[in-house]
Protein backbone atom coordinates (compact mmCIF):
# COMPACT_ATOMS: atom_id res chain seq x y z
CA UNK A 1 0.00 0.00 0.00
CA UNK A 2 2.85 2.31 0.88
CA UNK A 3 4.48 1.71 -2.54
CA UNK A 4 1.18 2.32 -4.29
CA UNK A 5 0.81 5.67 -2.52
CA UNK A 6 4.34 6.67 -3.53
CA UNK A 7 3.58 5.73 -7.13
CA UNK A 8 0.46 7.90 -7.30
CA UNK A 9 2.22 10.77 -5.54
CA UNK A 10 5.04 10.58 -8.09
CA UNK A 11 2.54 10.42 -10.97
CA UNK A 12 0.70 13.47 -9.62
CA UNK A 13 3.98 15.38 -9.17
CA UNK A 14 5.03 14.68 -12.75
CA UNK A 15 1.64 15.81 -14.04
CA UNK A 16 1.84 19.01 -11.98
CA UNK A 17 5.37 19.70 -13.19
CA UNK A 18 4.38 19.26 -16.84
CA UNK A 19 1.37 21.52 -16.35
CA UNK A 20 3.52 24.25 -14.79
CA UNK A 21 6.07 24.00 -17.60
CA UNK A 22 3.34 24.31 -20.21
CA UNK A 23 1.76 27.25 -18.39
CA UNK A 24 5.13 28.92 -17.99
CA UNK A 25 5.81 28.56 -21.72
CA UNK A 26 2.48 30.17 -22.56
CA UNK A 27 3.14 33.07 -20.20
CA UNK A 28 6.66 33.50 -21.54
CA UNK A 29 5.33 33.66 -25.09
CA UNK A 30 2.67 36.13 -24.04
CA UNK A 31 5.35 38.40 -22.56
CA UNK A 32 7.31 38.37 -25.80
CA UNK A 33 4.34 39.21 -28.00
CA UNK A 34 5.15 42.76 -29.17
CA UNK A 35 1.52 43.90 -29.57
CA UNK A 36 -1.73 44.21 -27.71
CA UNK A 37 -4.63 42.51 -29.42
CA UNK A 38 -7.97 44.27 -29.22
CA UNK A 39 -10.74 42.09 -27.81
CA UNK A 40 -13.08 40.94 -30.57
CA UNK A 41 -16.63 39.74 -29.88
CA UNK A 42 -17.43 36.11 -30.62
CA UNK A 43 -13.81 35.06 -31.18
CA UNK A 44 -13.37 31.30 -31.09
CA UNK A 45 -10.44 30.55 -28.78
CA UNK A 46 -8.10 27.74 -29.75
CA UNK A 47 -8.45 24.81 -27.37
CA UNK A 48 -8.12 21.05 -27.27
CA UNK A 49 -11.57 20.71 -28.84
CA UNK A 50 -11.18 23.67 -31.22
CA UNK A 51 -7.45 23.92 -31.95
CA UNK A 52 -7.81 26.83 -34.40
CA UNK A 53 -9.04 30.38 -33.92
CA UNK A 54 -9.93 33.27 -36.23
CA UNK A 55 -7.55 36.16 -36.79
CA UNK A 56 -8.59 39.14 -34.65
CA UNK A 57 -10.32 41.87 -36.64
CA UNK A 58 -8.04 44.59 -35.25
CA UNK A 59 -4.74 45.03 -33.44
CA UNK A 60 -3.88 48.04 -31.26
CA UNK A 61 -0.76 49.69 -32.70
CA UNK A 62 0.80 53.15 -32.83
CA UNK A 63 -0.29 54.46 -36.24
CA UNK A 64 2.71 56.81 -36.56
CA UNK A 65 5.07 53.90 -36.04
CA UNK A 66 3.13 51.83 -38.56
CA UNK A 67 3.46 54.60 -41.17
CA UNK A 68 7.18 55.06 -40.53
CA UNK A 69 7.74 51.31 -40.54
CA UNK A 70 5.90 50.97 -43.84
CA UNK A 71 8.16 53.62 -45.38
CA UNK A 72 11.30 51.87 -44.12
CA UNK A 73 10.00 48.45 -45.21
CA UNK A 74 9.79 49.64 -48.80
CA UNK A 75 12.98 51.71 -48.87
CA UNK A 76 16.01 50.15 -50.66
CA UNK A 77 18.16 52.67 -48.80
CA UNK A 78 18.50 49.99 -46.10
CA UNK A 79 20.56 47.80 -48.43
CA UNK A 80 24.26 48.35 -49.12
CA UNK A 81 23.85 49.71 -52.64
CA UNK A 82 20.25 50.90 -52.50
CA UNK A 83 18.94 48.10 -54.71
CA UNK A 84 16.94 45.89 -52.33
CA UNK A 85 14.27 46.57 -49.72
CA UNK A 86 12.30 44.36 -47.35
CA UNK A 87 9.42 44.65 -49.82
CA UNK A 88 11.58 43.19 -52.60
CA UNK A 89 11.11 39.70 -51.16
CA UNK A 90 7.82 40.30 -49.35
CA UNK A 91 5.34 41.74 -51.84
CA UNK A 92 1.97 42.21 -50.22
CA UNK A 93 0.28 41.78 -53.59
CA UNK A 94 1.80 38.28 -53.78
CA UNK A 95 0.70 37.10 -50.36
CA UNK A 96 3.67 38.66 -48.58
CA UNK A 97 6.22 36.64 -50.61
CA UNK A 98 8.06 36.92 -53.94
CA UNK A 99 6.81 33.56 -55.29
CA UNK A 100 10.33 32.43 -56.05
CA UNK A 101 11.86 29.15 -54.87
CA UNK A 102 14.73 31.20 -53.42
CA UNK A 103 14.75 34.97 -53.11
CA UNK A 104 17.17 37.18 -55.02
CA UNK A 105 19.07 39.80 -53.05
CA UNK A 106 21.83 42.30 -53.62
CA UNK A 107 24.09 41.84 -56.67
CA UNK A 108 21.59 39.31 -58.02
CA UNK A 109 22.65 36.73 -55.44
CA UNK A 110 20.19 33.91 -54.77
CA UNK A 111 19.35 32.99 -51.19
CA UNK A 112 19.22 29.52 -49.70
CA UNK A 113 15.57 29.41 -48.70
CA UNK A 114 12.08 30.20 -49.91
CA UNK A 115 10.97 33.53 -48.41
CA UNK A 116 8.16 32.94 -45.88
CA UNK A 117 5.22 35.31 -45.95
CA UNK A 118 5.38 38.45 -43.83
CA UNK A 119 1.57 38.47 -43.53
CA UNK A 120 0.37 37.37 -40.08
CA UNK A 121 3.99 36.77 -39.05
CA UNK A 122 3.21 38.54 -35.77
CA UNK A 123 1.36 35.38 -34.71
CA UNK A 124 4.43 33.14 -35.16
CA UNK A 125 6.19 32.02 -32.01
CA UNK A 126 9.54 32.29 -33.80
CA UNK A 127 10.75 33.84 -37.05
CA UNK A 128 12.70 32.28 -39.95
CA UNK A 129 12.36 28.66 -41.06
CA UNK A 130 14.86 27.57 -38.40
CA UNK A 131 13.28 29.75 -35.70
CA UNK A 132 16.51 31.52 -34.82
CA UNK A 133 14.77 34.85 -34.08
CA UNK A 134 12.27 35.01 -31.23
CA UNK A 135 10.62 38.30 -32.23
CA UNK A 136 9.94 40.37 -35.33
CA UNK A 137 12.41 42.98 -34.09
CA UNK A 138 15.16 40.40 -33.71
CA UNK A 139 14.37 39.00 -37.16
CA UNK A 140 15.22 42.29 -38.89
CA UNK A 141 18.96 41.89 -38.32
CA UNK A 142 19.01 38.75 -40.46
CA UNK A 143 18.26 40.20 -43.91
CA UNK A 144 20.02 43.48 -43.09
CA UNK A 145 23.37 41.72 -42.55
CA UNK A 146 23.06 38.74 -44.88
CA UNK A 147 25.51 38.96 -47.79
CA UNK A 148 22.93 37.51 -50.18
CA UNK A 149 20.10 39.77 -49.06
CA UNK A 150 20.82 43.41 -48.12
CA UNK A 151 24.49 43.15 -47.13
CA UNK A 152 24.40 46.24 -44.93
CA UNK A 153 25.06 47.26 -41.33
CA UNK A 154 23.48 49.53 -38.77
CA UNK A 155 26.10 52.33 -38.71
CA UNK A 156 25.72 52.82 -42.47
CA UNK A 157 21.93 52.66 -42.32
CA UNK A 158 21.73 55.16 -39.45
CA UNK A 159 24.04 57.54 -41.31
CA UNK A 160 21.91 57.34 -44.47
CA UNK A 161 18.68 57.96 -42.58
CA UNK A 162 20.15 60.87 -40.63
CA UNK A 163 21.11 62.49 -43.92
CA UNK A 164 17.43 62.47 -44.92
CA UNK A 165 15.41 65.41 -43.58
CA UNK A 166 12.05 63.60 -43.69
CA UNK A 167 13.37 60.61 -41.78
CA UNK A 168 14.99 62.84 -39.14
CA UNK A 169 11.71 64.65 -38.63
CA UNK A 170 9.57 61.49 -38.50
CA UNK A 171 11.84 59.69 -36.05
CA UNK A 172 12.07 62.66 -33.66
CA UNK A 173 8.28 62.98 -33.65
CA UNK A 174 7.98 59.39 -32.41
CA UNK A 175 11.22 58.53 -30.63
CA UNK A 176 13.01 60.95 -28.24
CA UNK A 177 16.35 59.32 -29.14
CA UNK A 178 15.76 59.87 -32.84
CA UNK A 179 17.31 57.52 -35.38
CA UNK A 180 18.87 54.47 -33.74
CA UNK A 181 19.06 50.78 -34.72
CA UNK A 182 16.57 49.87 -31.97
CA UNK A 183 14.08 52.49 -33.14
CA UNK A 184 14.44 51.40 -36.76
CA UNK A 185 13.75 47.81 -35.74
CA UNK A 186 10.80 48.90 -33.63
CA UNK A 187 9.20 50.90 -36.45
CA UNK A 188 9.59 48.12 -39.01
CA UNK A 189 8.36 45.41 -36.65
CA UNK A 190 5.36 47.55 -35.67
CA UNK A 191 4.44 47.85 -39.34
CA UNK A 192 4.92 44.11 -39.85
CA UNK A 193 2.66 43.52 -36.83
CA UNK A 194 -0.08 45.41 -38.66
CA UNK A 195 0.04 43.01 -41.62
CA UNK A 196 -2.76 40.73 -40.51
CA UNK A 197 -5.41 39.38 -42.89
CA UNK A 198 -8.62 38.83 -40.94
CA UNK A 199 -12.13 37.89 -42.01
CA UNK A 200 -11.34 35.05 -44.37
CA UNK A 201 -14.26 32.78 -45.23
CA UNK A 202 -12.80 30.25 -42.81
CA UNK A 203 -12.73 32.89 -40.06
CA UNK A 204 -16.37 33.69 -40.71
CA UNK A 205 -17.11 29.96 -40.51
CA UNK A 206 -15.31 29.74 -37.16
CA UNK A 207 -17.40 32.63 -35.91
CA UNK A 208 -20.58 30.74 -36.69
CA UNK A 209 -21.41 31.44 -40.33
CA UNK A 210 -22.12 27.94 -41.62
CA UNK A 211 -22.75 29.25 -45.14
CA UNK A 212 -19.26 30.73 -45.41
CA UNK A 213 -17.91 27.37 -46.62
CA UNK A 214 -19.27 25.05 -49.28
CA UNK A 215 -19.98 21.38 -48.60
CA UNK A 216 -16.75 20.35 -50.32
CA UNK A 217 -14.72 22.91 -48.35
CA UNK A 218 -16.21 21.64 -45.11
CA UNK A 219 -15.31 18.09 -46.11
CA UNK A 220 -11.80 19.31 -46.80
CA UNK A 221 -11.62 20.82 -43.32
CA UNK A 222 -12.91 17.56 -41.83
CA UNK A 223 -10.18 15.65 -43.69
CA UNK A 224 -7.63 18.24 -42.56
CA UNK A 225 -8.57 17.42 -38.98
CA UNK A 226 -9.19 13.67 -39.30
CA UNK A 227 -5.94 12.93 -41.16
CA UNK A 228 -3.83 14.80 -38.60
CA UNK A 229 -2.82 17.97 -40.52
CA UNK A 230 -4.23 20.00 -37.64
CA UNK A 231 -1.80 18.44 -35.16
CA UNK A 232 0.86 20.78 -36.55
CA UNK A 233 -1.18 23.43 -38.40
CA UNK A 234 -3.12 24.89 -35.50
CA UNK A 235 -3.76 28.12 -33.60
CA UNK A 236 -4.56 31.52 -35.09
CA UNK A 237 -2.07 31.11 -37.94
CA UNK A 238 -2.79 27.40 -38.56
CA UNK A 239 0.91 26.89 -37.94
CA UNK A 240 3.86 28.98 -36.87
CA UNK A 241 3.63 27.88 -33.24
CA UNK A 242 5.85 24.78 -33.13
CA UNK A 243 8.80 22.97 -34.72
CA UNK A 244 8.49 19.71 -36.60
CA UNK A 245 10.73 17.30 -38.45
CA UNK A 246 10.27 17.27 -42.22
CA UNK A 247 9.97 13.60 -43.05
CA UNK A 248 8.29 11.74 -40.19
CA UNK A 249 7.09 8.81 -42.33
CA UNK A 250 9.77 8.89 -45.01
CA UNK A 251 13.14 10.36 -45.91
CA UNK A 252 12.07 13.40 -47.90
CA UNK A 253 15.59 14.71 -48.37
CA UNK A 254 17.12 11.47 -49.65
CA UNK A 255 14.19 11.05 -52.03
CA UNK A 256 14.53 14.64 -53.24
CA UNK A 257 18.33 14.50 -53.45
CA UNK A 258 20.94 17.29 -53.57
CA UNK A 259 20.87 17.88 -49.81
CA UNK A 260 22.18 21.32 -48.81
CA UNK A 261 23.13 22.99 -45.54
CA UNK A 262 19.82 24.87 -45.47
CA UNK A 263 18.01 21.51 -45.43
CA UNK A 264 19.41 20.80 -41.96
CA UNK A 265 17.00 23.30 -40.42
CA UNK A 266 17.39 23.96 -36.70
CA UNK A 267 20.43 21.71 -36.60
CA UNK A 268 22.37 24.65 -38.04
CA UNK A 269 21.42 26.65 -34.94
CA UNK A 270 21.58 24.09 -32.13
CA UNK A 271 23.96 21.43 -33.52
CA UNK A 272 21.69 18.85 -31.91
CA UNK A 273 21.15 15.68 -33.90
CA UNK A 274 17.49 15.68 -32.85
CA UNK A 275 17.09 19.01 -34.70
CA UNK A 276 18.36 17.73 -38.05
CA UNK A 277 15.75 18.54 -40.74
CA UNK A 278 13.55 20.25 -38.14
CA UNK A 279 11.77 23.46 -39.19
CA UNK A 280 9.19 25.88 -37.87
CA UNK A 281 5.81 24.71 -39.10
CA UNK A 282 4.66 27.36 -41.59
CA UNK A 283 1.34 29.09 -41.08
CA UNK A 284 -1.28 28.35 -43.73
CA UNK A 285 -3.03 31.71 -43.82
CA UNK A 286 -3.30 32.96 -47.44
CA UNK A 287 -1.46 29.80 -48.51
CA UNK A 288 -3.21 29.78 -51.88
CA UNK A 289 -1.26 32.96 -52.71
CA UNK A 290 2.21 31.94 -51.50
CA UNK A 291 3.53 29.30 -53.90
CA UNK A 292 6.00 27.69 -54.25
CA UNK A 293 5.91 25.75 -51.00
CA UNK A 294 8.23 24.41 -48.29
CA UNK A 295 11.57 25.83 -47.20
CA UNK A 296 13.13 24.74 -50.49
CA UNK A 297 10.32 26.00 -52.72
CA UNK A 298 10.10 22.54 -54.28
CA UNK A 299 6.31 22.24 -54.58
CA UNK A 300 4.78 24.47 -57.25
CA UNK A 301 1.12 23.87 -56.42
CA UNK A 302 -1.03 23.36 -53.36
CA UNK A 303 -2.11 19.96 -54.65
CA UNK A 304 1.52 18.85 -54.91
CA UNK A 305 2.28 20.22 -51.43
CA UNK A 306 -0.71 18.41 -49.88
CA UNK A 307 0.32 15.15 -51.59
CA UNK A 308 3.88 15.45 -50.24
CA UNK A 309 2.65 16.33 -46.74
CA UNK A 310 0.33 13.33 -46.79
CA UNK A 311 3.17 11.00 -47.70
CA UNK A 312 6.03 12.30 -45.54
CA UNK A 313 4.22 13.85 -42.56
CA UNK A 314 1.11 11.70 -42.24
CA UNK A 315 2.18 8.40 -43.79
CA UNK A 316 -0.85 8.52 -46.10
CA UNK A 317 -1.28 8.15 -49.83
CA UNK A 318 -4.04 10.68 -50.43
CA UNK A 319 -6.24 10.10 -53.45
CA UNK A 320 -7.08 12.93 -55.91
CA UNK A 321 -10.51 13.55 -54.34
CA UNK A 322 -9.06 13.91 -50.84
CA UNK A 323 -6.33 16.22 -52.11
CA UNK A 324 -8.83 18.39 -53.98
CA UNK A 325 -11.10 18.70 -50.94
CA UNK A 326 -8.20 19.77 -48.72
CA UNK A 327 -6.98 22.24 -51.36
CA UNK A 328 -10.45 23.73 -51.60
CA UNK A 329 -10.46 24.15 -47.82
CA UNK A 330 -7.03 25.81 -47.91
CA UNK A 331 -8.36 28.32 -50.42
CA UNK A 332 -10.81 29.56 -47.77
CA UNK A 333 -7.88 30.79 -45.63
CA UNK A 334 -7.28 33.86 -47.81
CA UNK A 335 -8.10 36.92 -45.71
CA UNK A 336 -8.56 40.63 -46.26
CA UNK A 337 -5.73 43.06 -46.93
CA UNK A 338 -5.34 45.46 -43.97
CA UNK A 339 -7.25 48.71 -44.49
CA UNK A 340 -4.18 50.94 -44.45
CA UNK A 341 -2.64 48.95 -47.30
CA UNK A 342 -5.55 49.09 -49.72
CA UNK A 343 -5.05 51.39 -52.75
Amino acid sequence: MKHLFRFWRLKYSVFLLLFCIALGSCLQFAKKTPIAIDPVPSVVVASANKPVAPIPLAIALDRQKVALGEKLFGDPLLSRDGSVSCASCHLLSLGGTDRLPQSIGIDGLKGELNAPTVLNSVFNFRQFWDGRAETLEEQIDGPIRDRREMDSNWPDIVAKLKANHDYRQQFHQIYPEGITPDNIRNAISTYESSLITPNSRFDRFLRGDEKALSTTEKEGYQNFQAYGCISCHQGVNLGGNMFQSFGIFGDYFTDRGNIKKADLGRYNITQKESDRHVFKVPGLRNVAQTSPYFHDGSADSLAEAVKIMGRYQLGRSLNPKEIDEIVQFLNTLTGEIPTQLKP
